[in-house]
């Protein structure tokens, strides 16, 4: 993909190329925003992917986090620092690249925070290693960081995040009444599967929790598609500016999804469960699903 545009606007700037028509639903490709390395969900064109070390291999576009699990500040002087440095340098993945903080050794988190921001990395933390005070008095919290959200947080954390710009992403074992007090206190959301399904799927359970308490869908459908798109592309460092990710709109990557959503409503129907057509990620050809089984289901190939 060359530009985006409405039908008409891109025929006449390109009359001579192949055109490709989809039944449903083109949306941008849906961004993970926790995500370890393995086979992605269908619909999702970029990710922070978590990797045990540089090698590793990468699929997906977005954000490429080495994960640091150097336990002692001893162990991270001898071996860690140095090992990252050199990973962050040489590295060769597609994307950007940043820190995974998953070590519990405050020392080491408080230099990872200040190599973060040295190198003008990303740097991706989870809240079930430590508190949010104590990330933010580490220095590791920012815009330039987003935190993976599987437990509850106080009316505080959640101020405190707010105010340091920080996208929270909720992972699946967040409870939805916690999901939906960020949602409404108006926290910057995303969405992270860490390999455990669907990132609509998983927005479309937090709707039915907030109707089911009384809530009005007006605008929730599209503030819960928003954080399975551009939310994730918030959360990466990676919503504005040329190649950015969640939008279809002209300047932004190739990315998209194509769903079999038909409907009045596009963010409700987009919450129904329909399937994943294909997708094509940085312009490429369209990928068809990918089943359960992780074999190509043939029956949805796209002509």
């Amino acid at each position: 993909m060359l530009r985006a545009g409405s039908r008409a606007t891109v025929l006449s700037a390109f009359p001579h190329a192949a055109e490709t028509r989809w039944p449903g639903m083109i949306t941008p490709g849906l961004v993970d925003a926790c995500f370890p390395a393995s086979p992605p969900a269908p619909g999702v064109t970029a990710a922070a992917t978590v990797v045990a070390e540089p090698g590793c291999s990468v699929a997906l576009g977005g954000v490429t986090y080495i994960a640091v699990r150097s336990e002692s500040e001893e162990e991270w002087e001898d071996i860690g620092r140095d090992a990252l440095i050199t990973a962050i340098r040489e590295v060769d993945v597609p994307g950007a690249v940043g820190i995974a903080a998953h070590t519990g050794d405050l020392v080491v988190l408080e230099d990872l925070a200040v190599l973060a921001r040295t190198f003008g990395l990303r740097i991706l933390v989870d809240l079930e290693r430590h508190s949010v005070t104590t990330l933010d008095e580490a220095g590791a919290l920012g815009p330039h960081c987003h935190v993976a959200c599987a437990c509850g947080l106080t009316p505080g954390e959640r101020k405190l995040l707010r105010l340091r710009k920080s996208v929270v992403a909720i992972c699946p074992a967040l409870r939805p009444e916690d999901a939906l007090a960020l949602l409404d206190e108006g926290n910057p959301i995303a969405l992270g599967s860490r390999g455990g399904g669907s990132l609509l799927g998983q927005a479309a359970k937090l709707r039915e929790h907030a109707r089911g308490r009384g809530a009005r869908a007006t605008g929730l459908d599209r503030r819960l598609v928003d954080a399975a798109t551009l939310g994730g592309a918030r959360a990466l460092g990676m919503d504005t500016g040329a190649g950015r990710l969640g939008a279809l709109a002209p300047g932004a990557r190739a990315d998209l999804a194509v769903f079999d959503a038909r409907g009045r409503y596009p963010y409700a129907a987009l919450l129904a469960g329909p399937p994943c057509l294909g997708t094509v990620a940085g312009g490429a050809p369209p990928v068809p699903p990918v089943s359960a089984s992780g074999l190509v289901d043939q029956s949805e190939q796209l002509a």
